[in-house]
């Protein structure tokens, strides 16, 4: 008859990483950028961004760093980095990447520029980037 009613569990809806980030058109962010969730960029970022889930870099978006990192990437605008996905990553006709890859899988639309060099397959294959390798070995 009388029930306690449970309070509202904030911290999870706080910590969730179903709210996808943006950075806008517009937006400059100078440094990295690292998110637990889906990221899409409109603006500009000067610096690597780890994503543990998915990255959209859309047209007129711009990324240039050390790195890029995350689970799927779909790219529609330019990525001047190494990129890391631990899934697929998908350039479409509009996109403009300068540096290596490493991808489960890739595609590449007719029309998009990719300068760098590929590793696909497997992600369990995939050799682990330089600066996780010899962390493991300290």
């Amino acid at each position: 008859m009388f029930s306690r009613k449970q309070p509202p569990q904030a911290s999870k809806s706080i910590s969730s990483s179903r709210t996808p980030t943006f950075i806008a058109a517009g937006t400059e962010v100078q440094g990295d950028l690292k998110s637990q969730g889906t990221v899409r960029i409109d603006g500009i970022v000067l610096g690597s961004v780890i994503v543990d889930g998915d990255l959209e870099i859309a047209p007129g978006g711009r990324v240039e760093g050390e790195e890029v990192r995350a689970r799927n990437i779909l790219v529609n605008g330019e990525v001047r980095a190494k990129v890391i996905a631990d899934g697929k990553l998908t350039l479409t006709k509009r996109a403009n990447l300068e540096g290596d890859v490493m991808a489960k899988a890739l595609d590449i639309e007719a029309g998009a520029t990719f300068v760098g060099r590929s590793i696909t397959g497997d992600g369990k294959k995939l050799p682990s980037p330089p600066n996780e390798a010899s962390a493991k070995e300290d």
